[in-house]
């Protein structure tokens, strides 16, 4: 039975937007948890603000110049780490790599989620003893880091805890100073597009060795595999990853088979079909030449647009016959950190900055999945949602809020 493109994608859409979507809202949140009304927010210190220290005492230029050396000094770490990381997968270091994506992740949810876990004990005057703030911590950076990396965990746990590592970065990303904040966002996505795009790119040297070894890249990469078996036809799948540690981001677009063939009669019928010359299936929206159920997504997907290698017929038979089962999207959580980060910081300011920046975010990702489908080539995911994102928050903050405000104030709209 024919499929409309809504039925077709509305399924990997959400599985996108979902959890970008659920990153921010708790952000927001846990911003709003946190900020407390008598005391101003404190501010931390670290790779991002190594050069210039904001002073609210300082001049809108001598705070924008601190802010350009911060962001300059924070990007060149970032390729300087990046080249590292090349040089390392260069010399097959894999089992260094995976093990400090392992003690990264470690880190986070103990140091950094330990901090976030004391503020907000003291903030609500919550009545809990070391001992057990301890063992809590423990307990849950154990089972995070287990969920993470370890095989044959659920899947629905392995995602919470994905997006708790989201929360916990974007959380102490937002506690930069204002105009620090903004302009390594800029930054970072400027970069972005030179660490993809870029003949020396960094990460695109990564991604051609990946993909000249075939194998997979250590990362910490969200799964928006489904939790519950679908009876719905293959749908066309999209990978958004990003900076996972020093990784920039990018977009992939995949075709990911939902169905597993209960028999071998199935199975039979099917190759049947394919050889008997019937080329004429469901096609991808999207991508006009592949058909729905050809292509599976591998474990581990590197960022590139996967349009060929693949042949129709006998190759693509293999192909699920080798690899088989339900395979999901793969998004990277560097996108989900700075998209939080930003909505963050608009959270810091007014609610209003707040839903303008998340349709913008959301708007732009919706862009570059479509610029995916007509460029056919690895993209960048960060640059056109990051400048939707920061021109909707200063276009809002500074034209529709006064709007908005005087005229509700004068009563010519409530």
């Amino acid at each position: 039975m024919e499929q409309s493109v809504l039925e077709c994608l509305g399924v990997e859409i959400i599985g996108v937007m979902s959890p970008v979507s659920i990153c921010m809202f708790l952000v927001v949140l846990l911003v709003y948890a946190l900020s407390s009304p008598s005391s101003s927010a404190a501010t931390i210190t670290t790779a991002a603000n190594l050069v210039y220290a904001e002073n609210p005492a300082d001049s809108p230029a001598e705070k924008f110049e601190g802010a350009l050396l911060n962001a300059v000094v924070f990007v060149g770490l970032i390729a300087l780490v990046t080249f590292l990381l090349v040089l390392l997968y260069y010399y097959n270091c894999t089992s260094f790599l995976r093990h400090y994506t392992r003690f990264s992740a470690f880190f986070v949810l103990a140091s950094m989620g330990g901090s976030i876990l004391l503020s907000l004990l003291q903030r609500f005057s919550i009545p809990l003893d070391a001992v057990s703030s301890l063992l809590l911590l423990f307990n849950f950076t154990v089972v995070g880091v287990l969920s993470v990396f370890a095989g044959g965990i659920p899947i629905i746990l392995r995602q919470a805890y994905m997006v708790c590592l989201v929360i916990i970065v974007a959380a102490w990303f937002t506690k930069l100073p204002e105009w620090t904040t903004w302009t390594l966002l800029v930054a970072l996505a400027l970069y972005d597009l030179v660490a993809v795009l870029a003949p020396g790119g960094p990460l695109k040297l990564l991604v051609d060795l990946a993909s000249t070894r075939n194998e997979e890249l250590p990362a910490l990469v969200y799964e928006a595999r489904p939790t519950v078996a679908t009876r719905t036809p293959a749908a066309l799948g999209f990978m958004v990853a990003g900076v996972s540690d020093s990784e920039a981001s990018r977009i992939e677009l995949q075709v990911v088979s939902r169905d597993n063939v209960s028999n071998n009669d199935d199975d039979d019928d099917d190759i049947d079909a394919n050889h008997g010359g019937s080329d004429e299936g469901e096609r991808s929206p999207l991508v006009g030449g592949m058909r729905f159920g050809e292509v599976v997504i591998n474990e581990e997907m590197s960022p590139l647009v996967e349009m060929s290698g693949i042949g129709d017929g006998e190759d693509a038979e293999r192909v699920m016959r080798e690899i088989g089962g339900e395979r999901g999207i793969k998004l990277g959580l560097g996108d989900f950190v700075f998209y939080s980060v930003l909505v963050g910081r608009a959270a810091m300011y007014d609610l209003m900055t707040v839903y303008a920046c998340y349709l913008a975010i959301i708007s732009g990702l919706g862009c570059t999945l479509i610029l995916l489908s007509v460029c056919r080539q690895a993209l960048p995911a960060l640059p056109i949602s990051i400048a939707l994102g920061v021109l909707f928050y200063f276009l809002t903050r500074l034209l529709m809020e006064p709007f908005i405000v005087g005229t509700a104030t004068n009563l010519m709209m409530f």
